[in-house]
């Protein structure tokens, strides 16, 4: 089989394409050491199917995924001992007082907290992938427990408050332990950054005007309601001289204090910075040690009727092992609180841990973390514990106190349990107002800065008005309802992104590389002479397609035309599915309609036979219309350009051929040539060739050509080919010469260094092997839009050849 002739299988090829009317002749590119011409079978749905069951191989690695401590546990050392040891104490004695003020955002007993974050710190490591996150009770989260209980308790008061925390994080997590085995991690992306940033600032915003009472020692109210109720009835029953507000405002100043100060010493005396560093990370341990003295002393002779508000009697202890009590009904009134809590129980945790994998230069798996949640909120109240996720303000001081692996939570839960045995007593005098100034210096760190909202408006503009949406939504409602405002209005940009998108229209330009003031070959190296003063040649230019309208940026003093006459290069930006189908091909038929004119005039012999909807010209507007469409050019071929599509359907093929059916009658009696390039999947190439695309069409007025194919042609044979060889051969040429044209430069010689303009062949007696890339069988499908401009321009410019050969034939 030889280039250019026809073969029996083309024959096949092209009588199996019935319902395009194909070509019946085509060339086919072969090569004298190509023993088969490329033929790219379709996908099968047996091959997807094959596809979608796991090898032995497959499910060992799954198995093997789910517990990630056996791939560092076995290289444990002292050294990490050591870290881990240091965070886990430093996280232990940080959790302590935040689980319990935690607790109480739940409207559970502060043991509750206690529980919860011992079962969290002890269990990750076996099933986490983050060394930095500390799992257990966290503000926002304990807020929405919160807000289920009193919602439960308004119809079912005769269920403690813990029972109903216990079914949720049992139920919660439930469903987030199902959702990491399937592997569904990727789900959490469609949380944009900008939905999770206003839920946080929301949140913090909540929170802290939800602790406002008890900081100010104001009661009479519900702090459960909106922000702005709860802030208006805190200032409404502000007592004149209240005690509870000296010890709060004051606590919450002192953390403020000890904090910037701090932080200003380590960065003034970095020799200190560790020691500095701890000191910093207690502050609200020794704040909490400090207040308790001074409530201790103030209410030791007033325990039942105490000077300042105190936690009150903590059990000693930790509880025996229940089993969590839920009933259908609790699971029912649960049931539409669960997407909040499960959004929530996620995107603070999966922001935190990518955010230290980054810092710290590992990743962690999504799915894996999902399971680590869920077994975690699941076993949790086995043990008296409620819902617990990743903390933002643990992790990071977990993370700067040198943790070296997961394992830090055990020594963090060890930590807890001794305090749970030890310090309950001491935990009797704790003031609430206290324990309400450290929540609310915990939950600062949530707000979104100025800095960052500034940087939103560079990069979007409309997003930073999503996300003040979020914030007043979770300001004057609920916290959920801020998230989920935010989740709809993003999804709703994008859905209108993908439907508007109409892709561009391209143009080729010309260009080559310059290097300072030289033009340069393929290699940086390859320096090929000096700008302005050599015109550059065929091997040192490229063509590059940019918009026609410069809608990317570039500049517009660039000239960017259509590749020739009625050819016209259309890509994609959004992919191509049915949201967009129609948008995209009604603009590039109205583009195209508008640049273009008929290929015969439109002429009806009678005036019933015009359609309803063409009420055609004027006498005076159809000759000035004549006259302006003589300078157009007749529609010959549309390339598609397929890099931003991944997968098309049903709908958006259809519409395509609506469009090549249109356009064909458009141009009758010729037919529009469609080729596609950068097709990215197989699949898209099944669909394409369902919708009769991949090989020309035969014209109508039956005058056609032998098409020509151009195919884009690959080396192939290895590294002891004959192309390997003379690229070998050519670089060490190019050394050569790059050392001689520095010689010049030296010398103060500009010549152009014209030994690297030859084309490298191959050397004697060892012909160069080489394959098409795309099966010889599809034609107009391209691998770049290169070929598929050279092959358009080929084609139409034989097709005018052919018909002006037949006009001159027929007039003899």
């Amino acid at each position: 089989m030889l280039l250019g002739t026809k073969t029996d299988q083309q024959d096949k090829a092209s009588n199996d394409q019935a319902n395009t009317a194909g070509e019946d002749e085509y060339f086919i590119p072969t090569y004298a050491h190509s023993t088969d011409a490329f033929v790219e079978g379709p996908p099968t749905t047996a091959e997807w199917l094959r596809d979608q069951v796991p090898s032995p191989q497959a499910v060992h690695d799954y198995l093997y995924s789910l517990f990630p401590c056996l791939s560092w546990v076995g290289h444990y050392n002292t050294q990490w001992a050591a870290g881990d040891i240091v965070a886990g104490i430093t996280i232990g004695a940080v959790v302590v007082p935040q689980s319990m003020a935690y607790a109480l955002l739940a409207n559970l007993e502060p043991q509750y907290g206690l529980y919860s974050s011992f079962i969290g710190v002890m269990i990750y490591w076996i099933f986490g992938t983050s060394k930095d996150i500390s799992i257990g009770p966290v503000a926002v989260l304990s807020t929405v427990v919160g807000n289920i209980i009193d919602d439960v308790r308004m119809t079912r008061s005769d269920l403690p408050a813990h029972t109903i925390a216990s079914a949720v994080s049992v139920i919660a997590g439930s469903v987030v332990l199902a959702l990491g085995l399937l592997r569904f991690g990727y789900l959490i992306d469609l949380i944009s950054i900008t939905s999770l940033s206003a839920f946080m600032t929301g949140s913090a915003i909540t929170i802290v005007v939800s602790q406002l009472p008890a900081l100010l020692g104001a009661s009479g109210f519900s702090n459960r309601e909106a922000p702005y109720k709860v802030l208006l009835n805190t200032l409404a029953h502000l007592p004149g001289n209240n005690m509870d507000a000296a010890v709060g405002l004051s606590t919450l100043a002192m953390l403020y204090l000890i904090r910037h100060t701090f932080s200003w010493a380590a960065a003034k005396y970095p020799r200190r910075k560790r020691l500095l560093f701890f000191i910093n990370t207690m502050r609200s341990v020794l704040i909490i040690v400090l207040y308790t003295c001074i409530s201790f002393a103030l209410n030791v002779s007033h325990k039942d009727n105490p000077v300042i508000k105190i936690l009150g009697a903590v059990p000693r202890g930790f509880p025996r092992v229940i089993l969590p009590d839920m009933d259908h009904d609790l699971a029912s009134k649960i049931g539409h609180h669960l997407p909040a809590t499960v959004i929530v129980m996620l995107v603070e945790h999966m922001a935190i841990s990518k955010s230290f994998g980054r810092v710290n230069n590992y990743t962690i798996d999504p799915s894996q973390e999902m399971v680590a949640i869920g077994v975690t909120n699941i076993l949790s109240p086995f043990f008296g514990g409620y819902s617990s996720t990743g903390s933002f303000s643990r992790t990071a001081i977990q993370s700067k106190a040198g943790v070296r692996t997961p394992a830090a939570g055990i020594t963090a839960g060890v930590v807890v349990l001794l305090a749970m045995f030890l310090l309950t007593d001491v935990f009797f005098f704790i003031p609430t107002a206290t324990l309400a100034a450290v929540i609310i210096h915990a939950v600062g760190d949530l707000l979104t800065s100025r800095d960052t909202i500034r940087q939103f408006w560079r990069v979007a503009p409309l997003e930073v008005l999503i996300f003040f949406v979020g914030v007043i939504v979770s300001i004057f409602g609920h916290i959920e309802d801020g998230l989920y405002a935010t989740v709809c209005l993003s999804a709703c940009v994008f859905l209108y992104r993908i439907l508007k998108a109409r892709g561009r229209f391209l143009g080729k330009v010309k260009v080559h590389s310059v290097l300072g003031d030289h033009i340069i070959g393929d290699h940086h190296r390859q320096v090929v002479g000096k700008y302005g003063t050599f015109q550059p040649s065929v091997d040192t230019t490229r063509n590059v397609f940019l918009p026609l309208d410069h809608g990317d940026g570039s500049n517009p003093e660039i000239a960017i035309f259509n590749p020739y006459p009625g050819i016209f290069i259309y890509r994609f930006s959004e992919g191509f599915n049915y949201p967009n189908a129609n948008t995209a091909l009604d603009f590039l038929t109205e583009f195209i309609l508008g640049q273009t004119r008929r290929s015969r005039p439109e002429v009806y012999e009678r005036k019933g036979d015009r359609p309803w909807n063409n009420p055609g010209l004027s006498m005076a507007a159809k000759s000035q219309e004549d006259a302006s469409l003589q300078a157009l050019p007749t529609l010959k071929a549309i390339i598609l350009d397929f890099s931003a599509v991944n997968n098309v359907d049903i709908t958006s093929v259809q519409r395509l051929i609506d469009v090549r059916n249109q356009l064909d009658t458009y141009v009758s009696p010729d037919v529009v040539d469609w080729h596609i390039a950068c097709i990215n999947n197989r699949w898209t190439k099944r669909a394409l060739v369902a919708g009769g695309f991949g090989v020309p069409t035969k014209p109508r007025d039956g005058i056609y050509h032998r098409w020509k194919s151009i195919f884009s042609v690959a080396e192939i044979g290895g590294d002891d080919s004959a192309a390997a060889l003379a690229e070998e051969n050519a670089n060490k040429e190019l050394l050569l010469v790059s050392e001689e044209a520095s010689d010049e430069e030296r010398a103060g010689a500009c010549q152009p260094v014209r030994s690297h303009n030859r084309r490298v062949e191959s050397l004697p007696g060892s012909p160069r092997r080489g394959a098409t890339v795309h099966s010889w069988d599809k034609p107009l499908f391209h691998v770049d839009l290169t070929s598929a401009v050279q092959s358009a321009i080929a084609n139409a410019e034989a097709r005018q050849e052919l018909r002006a050969a037949s006009r001159a034939q027929s007039i003899e």
